[in-house]
């Protein structure tokens, strides 16, 4: 572990750009004191949004320039062959420079995994990379993955999502033998599709604390640490619980705003609604993994606040701090002989 985490930031990432990054790298360098971040991306702006803040670069704030950056919607593939100089690009370059320990970008999660993949490389043993985030439950909190990476997954890719998924948690929550499911429509051996079918035994003769198939519901009891599913159900199970978040909290809103009774009696529950609200807050959890890379990449929302991507500055540093990558790659061999042949 290094005495101090360095971050790369793609200043220019997600829907707002520098001045929602610029201000999250300022709050976190008031919050930790062995942390050192780049901000990489168009000097000018990104020395403006300092200024708006009274802010400067200086020993733990420095700037990496870069003269392009990729759309939301830009293709994949072309920003890794046409945008060398983008902020994400370089940003991930000082990670393979060892310049950096970790990256973090709001951008295209697309480009995000294309980029990182071809730079950094894949661990060895690990096929492809999964996102897993973390997501409240009634006990604390699941991570999932993953969650849109792989969006077709063998067997093979739903037992390496379950190792790498194993040793983070158990790494970022000091579990020493994290729990892990495998999302499916229902609980009985006979059901699934194929793929979950052919992974079940892997899992089973593995050394993970396997507990089996788990339904959606699972995901937010407290009864599983980690839960695994390819990346097409996990993206829509991922989006179908921010619709619901969302929904909820309109619905409340518009109960209690419905007439001076209501308001009065909304006013006489704000502690317990500002406490829920912090429970269920979304932005708490933001800042994706890039599992199966050789080094730390964070992926945060497009959307992100000032709050919430300093959320997902905090995941990097933990990670970093807590070696990851090392990690994965130091068990991730031992579990993959348990494979039955």
């Amino acid at each position: 572990m290094p005495d101090s985490s360095i971050i790369a930031i793609d200043a220019m990432g997600g829907d707002t750009g520098p001045s929602v990054t610029v201000a999250a790298a300022i709050n976190i360098l008031k919050q930790r004191k062995d942390v050192k971040l780049i901000l990489v991306g168009l000097t000018d702006q990104i020395t403006a949004e300092l200024s708006k803040h009274n802010s400067q670069t200086s020993d733990r704030l420095s700037i990496q320039h870069a003269s392009e950056q990729v759309e939301m919607d830009e293709s994949p593939a072309l920003a890794l062959r046409k945008k060398k100089d983008s902020s994400m690009r370089v940003a991930i370059n000082l990670v393979h420079e060892a310049k950096a320990h970790a990256v973090v970008s709001a951008g295209n999660t697309g480009a995000l995994m294309a980029t990182a993949k071809f730079v950094l490389k894949t661990l060895p043993g690990i096929d492809r990379p999964a996102i897993m985030t973390t997501l409240p439950n009634m006990k604390g909190h699941t991570h999932m993955l993953d969650l849109g990476a792989n969006v077709d997954s063998k067997a093979e890719n739903l037992f390496q999502f379950a190792v790498m998924g194993s040793v983070t948690a158990s790494a970022v929550d000091n579990v020493d033998n994290p729990k892990v499911g495998l999302l499916n429509v229902g609980s009985e051996a006979m059901k699934g599709n194929a793929q979950v079918k052919a992974a079940e035994p892997l899992l089973q003769n593995s050394n993970l604390n396997y507990i089996g198939f788990v339904e959606g519901d699972d995901i937010y009891n407290g009864s599983v640490d980690v839960v695994v599913c390819d990346g097409f159900v996990g993206n829509i199970s991922l989006k179908s619980t921010e619709g619901v978040a969302k929904m909820i909290g309109q619905f409340m809103r518009e109960e209690f705003s419905r007439n001076l009774f209501t308001k009065f009696i909304g006013l006489i529950a704000l502690p317990v609604l500002t406490s829920f609200k912090k429970r269920v807050d979304h932005r708490r959890y933001n800042g994706a993994s890039l599992l199966g890379l050789k080094e730390t990449v964070i992926k945060s929302h497009g959307g992100a606040d000032e709050y919430a991507f300093s959320r997902a500055i905090d995941v990097a540093i933990l990670e970093v701090e807590k070696s990851v990558p090392k990690n994965i790659e130091s068990q991730l061999g031992a579990l993959l002989e348990k494979q039955p042949a």
